[in-house]
């Protein structure tokens, strides 16, 4: 009798576990990880949960449905200028209708980028969001709208409060990381859950074959302009947090720069698994520091692009697969050794 995939059944298979507990101990660390921390570790880690919601965001596009943006970076800016834009001079906004609005906006020109890009395939789908980003970054760039070269401050933070009660500090390190944390628990469970849906299972069809998914009945276009729609408001979400975080912004968070970073952050991480974009986020931001510390490599740190770039390159090609890989892999070799003598390792499974 045929077995029925436990995708369809609702139960987990023990490697799906497995992934669970290790997304809930990852998650349960960051919880924990203040209570030992300075001040500069919580700066640097909700940076990093900031960059992973960027990544995640990206995730739904390149890893569930296969489109390889090279203009996420204007989505996760016009969220970020859109919290300093909406917000009172010298007062506080309200978190609560600023943080909707801004990933309102993102999610609006995604809308518009995401209407006309979907329209082509392969490289020239690429060309096109990366058309659609740098007109976004020489608005903001050229025009007295976005400031300039020198960008805009966030005179007041936003803030949460009832009844003229504030009940969240977003001034205080810590507060401002256990939102941003709770922020990324809700978007990865949200993406999940998004995944193994219909709508989730469809945009893996058209990822595997979208002609085939064409023949079968399925219009793809309004499913991949909605996987559009949905990334850029989670990307919009993440640079509104950017702004609230630095409070400030710069023409730089729309750059292709950005783009390509954190497209290899869920390459490095393992493309196709949410948990390979929360895990690359972390290698690379943390590859940055360390390649940037003077204390570690003197003069050289001025040249960290290098290291860093050599390093990511080393990565890939030892881990095809990503980090997320790297378990199976292990598991691999173990087994060609402890198995039948000279029988080959096999590589990570997909």
């Amino acid at each position: 009798m045929m077995q029925t995939p436990t995708h369809f059944t609702g139960l987990l298979s023990p490697q799906d576990k497995g992934r669970a507990l290790f997304v809930a101990c990852a998650f349960a660390a960051l919880a924990l990880y203040p209570l030992m921390a300075g001040k500069f570790g919580i700066d640097l880690v909700s940076k990093i949960m900031i960059y992973a919601l960027f990544a995640l965001s990206l995730e739904l596009l390149v890893g569930a449905t296969g489109l390889v943006c090279f203009g996420h970076a204007a989505l996760f800016g016009i969220g970020a200028y859109a919290a300093v834009k909406l917000s009172p001079e010298y007062e506080p906004a309200a978190l609560v209708w600023l943080l909707p609005a801004s990933v309102g906006m993102a999610a609006l020109y995604a809308l518009f980028m995401g209407a006309l890009s979907l329209r082509t395939k392969g490289v020239y789908f690429i060309m096109v969001t990366l058309a659609f980003a740098q007109m976004a970054y020489y608005v903001v760039h050229d025009t007295p709208l976005g400031g300039g070269t020198d960008g805009i401050y966030l005179n007041a933070k936003p803030s949460v409060s009832l009844g003229g009660q504030s009940l969240l500090d977003l001034d205080n390190p810590h507060t401002f990381y256990y939102l941003t944390l709770a922020f990324l628990v809700a978007v990865f469970v949200f993406l999940a859950v998004l995944l193994r849906s219909r709508f989730g299972r469809a945009l893996a069809g058209i990822k595997a074959n979208e002609q085939r998914m064409r023949a079968t009945g399925f219009a793809t276009y309004p499913y991949k302009l909605a996987a559009f729609v949905v990334s850029g408001g989670l990307a919009g979400l993440a640079g509104c947090l950017f702004a609230v975080k630095d409070g400030y912004v710069n023409p730089e968070l729309l750059s292709w720069h950005l783009s390509g970073a954190v497209l290899i952050m869920i390459i490095l991480g393992g493309i196709g698994h949410l948990r390979g974009a929360l895990i690359g986020a972390f290698a690379f931001v943390l590859l940055q520091e360390l390649f940037k510390s003077e204390a570690i490599w003197g003069g050289f740190a001025k040249h960290w692009h290098l290291g860093l770039g050599l390093t990511i390159i080393a990565c890939v090609a030892a881990l095809p697969h990503g980090l997320v890989g790297l378990p199976a892999l292990w598991r691999a070799r173990l087994l060609g050794r402890s198995g039948t003598p000279g029988a080959p390792a096999r590589g990570p499974a997909p």
